[in-house]
């Protein structure tokens, strides 16, 4: 936007110190953000509803004039009530605010008021603590009633009529330089800025609020997108290539060991990696699958690619316990290939991973324990960061440049919604495993209520009494004095009785490194046929012979936590059992585990996640590195991102 939108909202006309410092508590500092300050609802003042047509627990608007108002003070003078009653000619609205004595200095007899809240009474009609705006006269009234008028956020001391008229000045005299540097591409389906920002503001019908949302939207993606593809081309500009294509001498003999042939799209995904890596910019490629799809191999035979090629590789975990099963099975897979690997955790380091040793063609495993400063990786030709939402793009960056910017091969847990994929990992070319290795068990998903226990306890023993294993998972660690909220370290004991005579190990984020160890190689040998754990098993731990997944209070959960969870099972030709135990009444909660009972679609749960949680709780602002959109929503606007992207492609630099 042009250079007068970004002067301080204290130069408008009537904004003194105090208005400028509530109007900073909002976020506003600049015209540019009063412009782009979103209404948080609209009233319609063309139509209300007559007092004695609203109807208990429906949100309406009314209008009346006060006839009567007061403040009553209970015994001790610490609680009160204040009151005003309206009336509109057809029937009389009392609204009360509870403890807040303040509110009489606001209202005064025979002032008219908009009203907009719920009965929570109908004899009398009663709100309480409705929302409210005097009707004044003056020559501005035209902004406020007979209009669709938008309602904001406010901070204390600050009128909500004040505010509306503060917009709708400030647009009569920056709207023509609204388009002024703006987004340089025309789009004939949607209005101009000018033209959206007046609409979000003051809308002539309800419906022109998406329409303009969709405008001020697709502005905030072009330039992320621009952002995202500047940065690409820059670096593809200014950084060369690690040759690491490969010539197979290590793969082919991998494969041939392996035991189970790769799914056409494992060797799909591969093809892609290896054009890559023998490509003349370093690989920056995003490697999505669901759980079980076999994205441990692909990564194997992508570091075998590197290796065959003279460099150096490294995985990064973001656990312990994923780090050190990562050790055992590619020490497992690369042994018999004369391959050195090292290992690299906060309590743990192995010989092989002496800094600034030359040697080349070795595999270095760890967790963020690799950012320490005194590990510098040698000939690094490949980065592979297992679990990516788990670290932070900063992190990424960080293990990224302690060499001379190798390939990069980030991989998820579960599929990322695809909104993110083109926001959050809009800098990374996108690999997709879409398919499952044969030979798996089937794996069905049940919700049951906590006086179902008994019988899902009884139903464990009989599959450990066949041979099989099983995991409990509860939320925490220790009892929090929460009521029904279980722990695993109060539950253990209990456990240990109903499962006698099979084994309970028991795996908590406070057990040191060694420990965590010791429980994991017992529940791996089957000396334990139950593990008792918090999600510290969501990630990666992998025994085929596990087919059971029993979570308490699963409503604590999110939901791609709770398919991560369950993706511990099913890794066997045996059948697999989820059952997830909530005593929720909250309509969230329930549809949220309905969705895991109904599919195991691991993309279709990702999208299901977005829309519930939301890209902020999901991922984290600080974690995601994502700009805060005003109008944009990474739930519902794939649309508008891929337009974004095609804009953002078209428009010159």
């Amino acid at each position: 936007m042009s250079p007068p939108l970004k002067q301080p909202v204290s130069s408008l006309w009537g904004v003194g110190a105090e208005r400028d410092a509530q109007l900073g508590r909002l976020g506003v500092s600049t015209v540019e953000d009063l412009l782009l300050y979103r209404p948080r609802r609209y009233e319609d003042r063309r139509h209300f509803k007559k007092i004695s047509e609203l109807t208990k627990g429906e949100p309406a608007t009314a209008r009346g004039n006060i006839v009567a108002l007061g403040l009553k003070r209970f015994r001790g003078g610490t609680k009160s009530v204040f009151e005003i009653i309206l009336d509109d000619g057809t029937a009389r609205l009392h609204c009360r605010w509870w403890n807040l004595p303040f509110m009489q200095n606001y209202f005064a007899q025979g002032d008219e008021v908009f009203v907009f809240g719920r009965l929570v009474e109908t004899k009398p009609r009663t709100m309480d603590h409705p929302e409210t705006e005097v009707i004044e006269g003056g020559e501005e009234s035209f902004i406020h009633i007979a209009r669709i008028a938008p309602v904001y956020s406010l901070t204390e001391g600050l009128p909500q009529r004040w505010l509306r008229g503060l917009v709708w000045r400030t647009l009569e005299k920056f709207e023509s330089q609204l388009d002024a540097g703006g987004a340089r591409y025309n789009d004939s389906t949607l209005p101009s800025c000018g033209n959206a920002i007046r609409m979000i503001h003051f809308p002539e019908e309800l419906t022109d609020v998406e329409i303009a949302r969709q405008r001020l939207a697709l502005d905030e993606f072009v330039e992320l997108q621009r952002q995202i593809q500047s940065r690409r081309k820059k670096f593809e500009a200014n950084v060369k290539a690690i040759p690491c294509g490969g010539d197979n001498r290590l793969m082919k003999p991998f494969l041939s060991r392996l035991g189970f042939k790769l799914t056409e799209s494992q060797t799909r995904v591969l093809r892609e990696i290896r054009a890559d890596m023998g490509g003349a910019h370093p690989m920056r490629r995003l490697l999505q699958g669901d759980v079980g799809s076999g994205k441990t191999v692909v990564a194997a035979c992508s570091a075998l690619m590197a290796i065959e090629s003279g460099c150096n590789v490294t995985l990064m975990a973001p656990t312990e316990i994923l780090a050190e099963q990562h050790y055992a099975n590619f020490k497992r897979w690369f042994e018999p290939l004369s391959i050195k690997i090292g290992l690299q955790t906060g309590s743990k380091k192995t010989e092989v991973l002496a800094s600034g040793d030359a040697q080349t063609g070795r595999l270095f495993i760890g967790t963020h324990a690799l950012f320490s400063s005194g590990f510098e990786l040698p000939k690094p030709g490949l980065v592979i960061i297992d679990e990516q939402h788990k670290f932070g793009v900063a992190q990424r960056e960080q293990l990224v440049r302690k060499g001379n910017y190798p390939h990069v091969l980030v991989m998820t847990a579960t599929p990322i919604p695809r909104t993110l994929g083109l926001t959050l990992y809009g800098d990374l070319d996108i690999s997709i495993i879409d398919e499952m290795p044969a030979g798996r068990g089937k794996l069905k998903t049940f919700v049951r209520m906590t006086d179902k226990l008994p019988k899902v306890f009884e139903f464990i023993r009989e599959k450990i009494s066949d041979g099989r294993q099983a995991y409990v998972v509860y939320p925490r660690v220790e009892d929090s004095g929460e009521k029904e909220l279980k722990a695993v370290t109060v539950e253990f004991e209990n456990l240990k009785k109903a499962f006698a005579p099979f084994g309970v190990g028991l795996l908590h984020g406070k057990l040191s490194g060694r420990e965590k160890e010791t429980v994991m190689a017992a529940f791996r040998a089957n000396q334990n046929q139950v593990l008792l754990s918090t999600s510290l098993v969501e990630v990666g731990v992998d025994v085929p012979n596990a087919t059971i997944m029993l979570i308490e209070n699963a409503e604590r959960f999110g939901l791609a936590q709770l398919h991560q969870l369950r993706g511990r099972i099913g890794r066997g030709a045996h059948e697999s059992f989820c059952v997830l135990i909530s005593d929720a009444k909250n309509v969230e909660a329930r549809e949220r585990l309905k969705i895991l009972e109904e599919t195991s679609d691991g993309f279709k749960i990702a999208e299901a996640d977005l829309k519930l949680r939301g890209p902020g709780e999901l991922l984290g602002r600080e974690q995601s590195g994502l700009p805060r959109f005003r109008f944009g929503n990474l739930a519902e606007d794939l649309g508008l991102i891929r337009r974004a992207r095609e804009l953002a492609a078209s428009l010159k630099p």
